[in-house]
């Protein structure tokens, strides 16, 4: 079900004052901002993985424990570093949730809205 027109403006409207409010969190939830699967991570992990999990199995039938665990280690770091999501470093620091604006005057009147038809 598609959205009103009225509807549409205020959806844009919110862009507009999380963009203004906060835009590092802005640019990291747009469709731009999104990072995005990288080959060569994937790849990477996938060989990562491969050779942690035959040196878990190669150290149980070898009954080297200490071998199985490295291996073990190894493993979940393919695996981590093959579904991990590569960033785009953008320069800037981190926005802390103590510096961000508490409230607008728009938001306020969103909120009054929603409690007057929660509570009639």
């Amino acid at each position: 079900m598609p959205l009103s027109e009225r509807e549409q403006k205020l959806l844009e409207q919110l862009e507009q004052q999380l963009n203004a409010e906060d835009p590092h969190f802005a640019t990291s939830m747009s469709e731009a901002g999104t990072s995005r699967f990288s080959t060569t991570r994937l790849v990477a992990g996938a060989v990562t993985a491969a050779v942690g999990l035959g040196g878990l199995l190669w150290g149980v039938s070898q009954q080297f424990i200490w071998l199985g665990i490295i291996g073990f280690v190894i493993m979940a770091a393919g695996v981590y570093v093959a579904t991990g999501r590569s960033k785009a470093s953008r320069g800037g620091g981190t926005a802390s949730a103590g510096t961000a604006k508490k409230s607008s005057p728009f938001m306020a009147n969103l909120e009054q809205r929603w409690e007057e038809r929660r509570n009639p």
